[in-house]
Formats: C-alpha cells, structure tokens, sequence
C-alpha cells in the first residue's frame, strides 16, 4: 500500500511538471547515471557501471529525440548529443572514466545554462 502511494505521487509530480522542470529533471537524473557510473567503475562494479552508463546514454538518447528541430540551437543540441552518445560508448566499452567524467562535466554545464534560462524566463513572465 505504501509503495502504491509513493508511486502515484511520483506520477502526479511528474504530470504537472512544467517541460522546462522535466527538462532539468532528466539532467539531473543523467548526472546521477553518470555519478553512480564513476563509483561503480572505482569500485570495479562492472555490472552496474556499464547499466549506469547506458542508462545515461538512453536519457541522452530520448533528450536527442525529443528536440524541435525547427529552432537552430537544437542542430548544434543534436550534435552535442551525439557526440555525448560516442564517449559514453567508448567509456563503457573500454571502462575508461576519463570520457565519462568529460561528458559529466559538460552535461552539468548544460544543465546549469538550462536552469539559468528557466529563471531569467519566469523573471521575464512575473
């Protein structure tokens, strides 16, 4: 019973969340993926890490396909997730945690500009 509950609040939250709100939602929840890809990694959890990593490269992999492509920055969104998507291979490939960390890195730049945009939005609309 408790268990149905916690997940039928997940479920409301998430129904009326504001797409800018899910949109830093899945970087945050890709951010996790790629932290718990790191420990998994130092602690020689294989399993887990190569999980870890695909699960990132799925986020990155919906991120990409949710895109309107009639605005030009998701051209340049697009190749930035494809080249997200590369280094994820080659790091879950060779368990190599330099990539990994490069495309954490650059995904909480992203997340960070995202989260920048969404207040200086709700500022413009107050």
């Amino acid at each position: 019973m408790y268990e149905k509950n916690i997940q039928n609040y997940k479920t409301q939250s998430v129904s009326t969340m504001t797409q800018e709100e899910l949109l830093l939602l899945l970087y945050d929840e890709l951010i996790k993926r790629l932290t718990q890809a790191e420990l998994a990694l130092d602690k020689q959890q294989f399993t887990f890490y190569e999980d870890s990593v695909q699960r990132g490269m799925d986020i990155i992999t919906y991120l990409d396909d949710t895109l309107d492509k009639t605005f030009s920055i998701s051209h340049e969104l697009a190749r930035l997730y494809e080249y997200f998507i590369y280094e994820l291979g080659r790091a879950k490939i060779g368990r190599h945690k330099e990539p990994l960390s490069h495309v954490k890195e650059k995904v909480m730049e992203l997340r960070d500009a995202f989260r920048i945009a969404e207040k200086n939005v709700d500022s413009e609309n107050k």
